[in-house]
Parts: structure tokens; C-alpha cells; sequence
């Protein structure tokens, strides 16, 4: 029994060991998308925007971040809106970020296709965004009516996130690079994305400004390594 058990423990030691893999606990990454805003205008146009972000990586599938962004967002339409407004605005946002991956609640390893969509992900954050508007009209051209609003203001924000992302190991086989497609819509808690502040009774709205982003990028994983309970290949 001794001789048994003897052989049988190197086994069990790579079993387990196979079970299990390192990881690098943070990550650097940024990218490039499109932007479209859901304001109070008829026109929801399109812009362009970038980002940076850093996260910390609890487990491979549980990571919690900061990410900045910068470009336009757009709206409106001065020939076309019912109500001749538009405005361009030159923003910057800055949010804390919780991502829940797939691959932390399933068994990725009975086929091929959960294995390639483990990188699935959900999460939510909070933030600010600083509104700064590049072009704004404030004065109706058909009969002079002046549009309140301010041309820089800060407003709250709330993203929530849905994407995927692929990673590739080094050479050590560890996991070291990272392609993202991001889904975005943030909500901001105030007047200030398309820089109108009317009279809710002359404009109704009764709604949120919101703005999409759609990105894609690419993320650098790096610095003191963890363990998970779960094979990452």
C-alpha cells in the first residue's frame, strides 16, 4: 500500500498543478472607438474618441480598473433639428470600472467554443465627465430665441460595459497580451453633455443624456503574478 501511494502522489501533484495556472494581477490597455450621443436633440450623431485604461485583476476573470477617455460627441443638426440646435462637444471622462468575466462561472474546458467565449464579460462603474462644448447653437436662426445651457460643465456618470476580450500567452506561456471589443453606454447625471438646459416644459424630455462608445484595443498584462484555481489554455 505504502509503494502504492508512494507512486500515485507525483501524480496527483501534476494533476492538481495542471489544474491551475499563474496569471499577471494588473494590466494596462488602450484603444479607439466610435462615440454616439442620446440626448435631448432629434439627431443622434457619431464622433470619435480614445482611451487609456489600468486594471487589477482579483482572479483571471475578475478585475476592477480606472479608465479615461477623450474625444467628441456630437448632436443635432442646425438645418435639420425641428428645433435648429446642434452642438459638438470636446470632452474628457474618467471612470472605476467592475468587470465580471464568462470564464468565472463556467467550465470552459468541455468545448472548444465555451473555451473561445470565456473572455465575455459584463460590469459598471462611476465617473465624471467634463463637458466642454467645440460648437453650440444658442441662438434659434428663425426667431432669436436664446437656448440656456452652459458651454463647460461636469456632470456624474455611470458606464456600463459589455464586450470580449482575447488573450495570447508569451513565449513562458503565460498570459501577456490582450485584444478587447468594448460595448459602452454611459449615462450622465445632468444637463451638460449637449450643453442645453431648457425649461423641461418647453423641451420635454424626462430622460438621461447618454452617449454609446464602441472601441476596440489592446491590453499589456504585467507585474506580480497570482494563482488560478482554473487552466487559463
Amino acid at each position: 500500500m505504502k509503494t502504492i501511494l508512494t507512486l500515485l502522489l507525483p501524480v496527483l501533484l501534476y494533476v492538481n498543478a495542471a489544474a491551475q495556472s499563474n496569471f499577471y494581477k494588473l494590466g494596462i490597455g488602450g484603444g479607439f472607438g466610435v462615440t454616439q450621443s442620446f440626448a435631448d436633440l432629434a439627431k443622434h450623431d457619431f464622433g470619435t474618441a480614445g482611451y487609456g485604461s489600468f486594471d487589477y485583476y482579483f482572479t483571471p476573470f475578475v478585475s476592477f480598473g480606472a479608465e479615461g477617455q477623450m474625444g467628441e460627441v456630437n448632436g443635432g443638426d442646425v438645418n435639420e433639428d425641428p428645433n435648429r440646435r446642434q452642438f459638438i462637444n470636446s470632452y474628457k471622462a474618467f471612470s472605476l470600472n467592475a468587470r465580471l468575466y464568462l470564464g468565472a462561472i463556467i467550465d470552459y474546458r468541455r468545448t472548444g467554443f465555451t473555451n473561445a467565449i470565456k473572455g465575455l464579460y459584463a460590469g459598471a462603474g462611476a465617473g465624471v465627465i467634463m463637458n466642454k462644448m467645440k460648437f453650440v447653437v444658442r441662438e434659434k436662426p428663425d426667431d432669436g430665441y436664446i437656448f440656456p445651457g452652459s458651454d463647460s460643465s461636469k456632470d456624474l456618470l455611470v458606464p456600463l460595459n459589455a464586450g470580449i476580450t482575447f488573450n495570447f500567452p508569451d513565449r513562458s506561456g503565460y498570459t501577456r497580451y490582450g485584444f478587447n471589443l468594448n460595448y459602452q453606454a454611459n449615462i450622465t447625471l445632468g444637463e451638460g453633455l449637449d450643453g442645453y438646459n431648457d425649461s423641461p416644459i418647453k423641451f420635454k424630455s424626462g430622460k438621461p443624456d447618454v452617449y454609446t462608445y464602441i472601441s476596440v484595443g489592446l491590453k499589456y498584462y504585467f507585474g506580480p503574478m497570482g494563482l488560478s484555481i482554473k487552466s487559463l489554455y
